[in-house]
């Protein structure tokens, strides 16, 4: 069952009630039906070349660095060996630049021979053996991104042909295609990946190509796919990760509602371990990525990473808050001298609490808990854990308690609130119209 989320205009009593109520029905239904192939029940993870390699095909003069089944199955062989498997990280994704420059004599994408001379088959059958899966790149469109050929008037072919291959995860990108014709062609992919018999993760761009044109229809893109793109690509850089955060903030009055079990919205890949952010910055994207209920597709060189990020990536608690199974995506509730407080609804009545230090100067911060609205779950009491920046347990606290944490620049504090006793179900019953009203009282 669809639900429209309309944005509360006022704060009469009665729309409040009415809000109340229909905070009841979105609790127990999602904004729309899910994708029905049952797969990404909770936010995918795994490994995606794109950021970190792009479009290097340059055997020759780089062989460990390029687009090809050697970087594959060497990354395959340090998420088994090395605990990222163990730590939910589960598929290895090809990204742009891995076919051949023509369709075979039947009209199948082949991959290049030179860098994949055993083919993407063996490829999978490798990726499978270290107890993990393969994901591939196409297009919606006539070329690829990176003018490669694409999937237009081959969707069906295509799709048997990953299903024949054995891969588990399709990214569906959206270059060179008439964007009216954007949905149509995501839904056709859609309908011919189900119709192989294969599970197949499908991983789409649809919104993301919309959007500098129309309002995108979430209620059909949760329908037809697991996960989606709705802004720019990442970069290795700080900005980068600023603006999708400040985007998704911006637009979580009409993105939020779309996610959860079976559909997620997808800021794009996890660039830490690379070279552009610091420390802190890293725990930030590891830390609102998990809040954001986001994939966690990192693209980075797993082979050479330094240990803090490792221990970062794999960190099994903010996990456990990315991989909640209740499965609602986590917002921005404040924002309040130059701190961001968001916040995610877990399981057992839990909150989990983002605050990012939006100061790029200084020193570190104290930022009070009390001006996280959803603080009010510790009324009588709670029991607090911060996660980040260092995992320590704050002890039980009440709705009154000064508690401060310490955010460094451009840093953020995650916490876990566990309400020990009392009505707690307050948080639950709030609907997204009436947070937002809530959201409008407390920004600055």
């Amino acid at each position: 069952m669809s639900i429209v989320v309309r944005k509360v205009s006022g704060l009469k009593v009665k729309m409040c009630r009415v809000a109340c109520l229909l905070a009841l029905v979105v609790l127990v239904s999602p904004a729309a039906d899910a994708l029905d192939n049952g797969l990404a029940l909770k936010p995918t993870m795994g490994w995606l070349h794109w950021e970190r390699f792009m479009c290097n095909i340059d055997c020759e003069r780089d062989p460990n660095n390029c687009i090809s089944e050697r970087l594959y199955m060497q990354m395959a062989d340090v998420m088994a060996k090395e605990g990222w498997k163990e730590a939910g990280y589960e598929y290895v994704c090809i990204d742009d630049c891995w076919p051949s420059r023509q369709r075979d004599a039947q009209g199948r994408l082949q991959a290049d021979p030179k860098r994949f001379p055993a083919g993407i088959k063996k490829l999978a059958d490798y990726v499978h053996s270290k107890g993990l899966k393969l994901g591939i790149y196409a297009d919606v469109g006539k070329k690829t991104c990176a003018g490669y050929p694409g999937s237009l008037g081959y969707y069906e072919t295509d799709a048997q042909t990953f299903a024949d291959w054995d891969v588990d995860l399709l990214k569906f990108d959206g270059c060179n295609m008439d964007w009216t014709l954007l949905g149509e062609g995501y839904v056709n992919m859609s309908k011919a990946l189900n119709k192989t018999g294969r599970s197949i993760l499908y991983s789409c761009e649809w919104p993301l190509y919309e959007w500098p044109f129309q309002k995108p229809n979430y209620t059909a893109i949760r329908e037809a796919c697991n996960h989606w793109r709705n802004y720019a690509d990442v970069y290795d850089s700080w900005s980068s990760v600023k603006s999708i955060v400040e985007w998704t903030a911006s637009h979580q009055d009409v993105i939020v509602p779309s996610a959860g079990p079976g559909g997620w919205n997808d800021p794009d890949m996890l660039v830490i371990g690379n070279f552009g952010l610091s420390h802190a910055q890293q725990e930030s994207q590891m830390a609102l990525w998990a809040i954001m209920a986001a994939p966690l597709l990192v693209s980075n060189d797993l082979r050479d990473i330094c240990p803090r990020s490792k221990e970062l990536l794999q960190n099994r608690h903010i996990i456990a808050i990315s991989q909640d199974p209740l499965g609602k995506q986590g917002y921005r509730t404040a924002k309040v001298d130059n701190f961001e407080a968001w916040e995610r609804p877990l399981s057992q009545k839990r909150l989990a609490i983002a605050v990012l230090n939006l100061m790029e100067i200084g020193g570190p911060r104290g930022f009070f808990l009390r001006a996280v609205p959803g603080w009010k779950i510790c009324d009588p009491q709670c029991n607090v854990t911060q996660i980040l920046p260092q995992y320590q347990e704050l002890g039980v606290q009440t709705p009154h308690t000064r508690v401060v944490v310490s955010v460094n620049p451009s840093g953020t504090a995650l916490l876990t609130v566990t309400p020990i006793s009392g009505d707690a179900t307050e948080l639950n019953k709030l609907s997204w119209e009436d947070a937002s009203v809530k959201r409008r009282r407390i920004i600055l």
